[in-house]
């Protein structure tokens, strides 16, 4: 994936795109862990280079990747990209977080941590990029779900308090608009 010419990058792609679709899980399991890291850093960053054919298909391995990896332990690698200097690559693991997350119960939420996903969601509304700003909205509203699944009496005044106690006061109040705003539509 690192060569430079475009046809080898694309049909090394799609060769990831094919491991991915056979053996999902078995990944995790089989391979070194830096190993796995440095291939999802290189589909990431070809899924935010400029070359339309090569971009598209890293998008569609790293769709596959989503489909075939339990959630949990995906997110668990995809989760210290959100922070790279790349704003694309920030971009581009904010779509696959999203993307797990949209899966997970509110079970498997509060395992990977509703705090961590609060965090990391806080931190990517306020990304340059709106894709990454899209999907952090995306994983505000499964936290949310995940949050008030339980809670019976008045939801949104735990989900402000959760908020707040978690986060910074601004970052509290950008989190209590999104989801205030999606349910006044």
């Amino acid at each position: 994936m690192k060569n430079p010419r475009s046809a080898l990058c694309k049909t090394s792609i799609m060769a990831a795109l094919d491991i991915f679709d056979a053996f999902g899980e078995k990944l995790l399991d089989s391979t070194d862990s830096s190993a796995f890291d440095q291939l999802l850093l290189q589909l990431l960053l070809k899924a935010s280079q400029d070359k339309k054919f090569v971009c598209e298909e890293a998008d569609k391995s790293l769709t596959v990747l989503v489909n075939s990896i339990a959630p949990l332990p995906l997110l668990h690698r995809l989760h210290g990209f959100v922070n790279h200097g790349n704003l694309r690559v920030r971009a581009k693991a904010a779509v696959s977080i999203s993307n797990s997350v949209s899966k997970m119960g509110s079970e498997e939420i509060g395992e990977f941590g509703l705090v961590l996903l609060l965090q990391m969601a806080s931190d990517l509304l306020n990304d340059r990029l709106p894709e990454a700003r899209e999907a952090a909205r995306s994983i505000v509203f499964s936290v949310y779900k995940a949050f008030t699944e339980n809670e019976k009496s008045n939801p949104g005044e735990a989900w402000q308090s959760f908020c707040e106690k978690n986060l910074s006061t601004i970052q509290a109040q950008s989190m209590i608009k999104v989801v205030s705003s999606s349910s006044s539509r």
